[in-house]
């Protein structure tokens, strides 16, 4: 009974790892990496949705103000089986497409208007965090495994 109630609940059962490279470019429009399992038991994984998320923040303190876009996502639709005690691998590539605001448009015109709009960037404290995350979906479990991992974006 126990040992159902354990397996429903996802524990002791499959854990996901993301593998990725320490930076994905945006000329490229994808980044490619490696989901590995692991489980103690014998399970199998229905499918896996992964994302890739952008954290957009700007301000300071108590203005500050956050806003997370979608720049892809999709959907490893393929039964993988996941033996005991054995690692299992499965590459994935995620393209992806960046969110632009109309700042960012007006600095890419020229060096000039560039310069400007870093430094306004500067001042407002705005940053980008890019992440990405996967989920599981196990059969004969309530709770599936997740995982999420940032990554550095090179922008042209």
């Amino acid at each position: 009974m126990f040992g159902k109630v354990k397996k429903w609940l996802g524990i002791e059962g499959v854990k996901v790892e993301l593998l990725l490279p320490e930076m994905a470019f945006e000329q490229v429009g994808a980044v490619s990496g490696q989901l590995v399992f692991h489980s103690k038991n014998q399970q199998v994984v229905r499918s896996v949705h992964l994302k890739m998320i952008e954290k957009y923040s700007r301000g300071r303190g108590h203005e500050k103000l956050v806003d997370e876009y979608l720049l892809g996502e999709i959907t490893l639709n393929h039964r993988i089986e996941v033996p005991a005690e054995e690692p299992i691998g499965v590459e994935f590539t995620l393209p992806f497409q960046l969110h632009k605001s109309n700042v960012d448009d007006f600095g890419d015109k020229n060096f000039l208007t560039g310069g400007l709009v870093s430094l306004a960037k500067k001042m407002r404290a705005v940053n980008s965090e890019y992440r990405l995350e996967a989920e599981a979906e196990v059969e004969g479990t309530a709770l599936n495994p997740f995982v999420r991992k940032l990554i550095k974006l090179v922008r042209n």
